[in-house]
């Protein structure tokens, strides 16, 4: 019963990073869309700090109002900032105006601003991506990888002592 119970635990959590690594790193790969990590209480109470969201690239001529998207406040700068569509601009410049869900200033977005719409999102997932994506990383990776050998090692031993004593 216990060795039973070992190896549902070992296989869950081993299922669970599998999916996590999905989540966080393959299903955007594969998709061409990119995952961020809600970083601010902007967007609570829909997506509160640590929410990990993955958008889809967008044109902005294809965005409705109540749209969720991740934009660069800068062009030169790295930041990304994730709000609420609240108006569009259907002018040749096509400008959107953007708010968080919780009381925060409007932004104007530009079009060439736009990193994608809202696809899926992931409460408390965004922690993990900035581990793995952070100055940890250099460790994590290996560390994880250094755990699931071990665990597999772990489980032909024990099921190889396990045969003998059972001989």
């Amino acid at each position: 019963m216990g060795v039973a119970l070992g190896h549902g635990v070992g296989a869950g959590v081993l299922g669970m990073l599998a999916l996590i690594a999905v989540l966080v790193a393959g299903v955007p790969l594969a998709t061409g869309a990119s995952a961020f990590t809600i970083m601010d209480r902007s967007m609570e109470p829909a997506l509160p700090p640590g929410t990990l969201i993955v958008t889809r690239p967008v044109d902005a001529p294809r965005l409705d109002v109540g749209d969720v998207i991740a934009f660069t406040i800068d062009s030169s700068e790295p930041t990304v900032m994730t709000r609420r569509v609240v108006d569009l601009d259907r002018t040749v410049g096509g400008s959107v105006l953007t708010r968080g869900d919780a009381p925060v200033t409007s932004v104007i977005v530009a079009p060439e601003q736009i990193l994608g719409r809202l696809w899926y999102s992931v409460p408390l997932l965004g922690w993990v991506n900035i581990a793995v994506t952070g100055p940890l990383r250099a460790a994590l990776v290996p560390a994880v990888a250094a755990a699931i050998c071990a665990y597999i090692a772990w489980t032909v031993i024990a099921r190889a002592r396990r045969r003998r004593r059972a001989r």
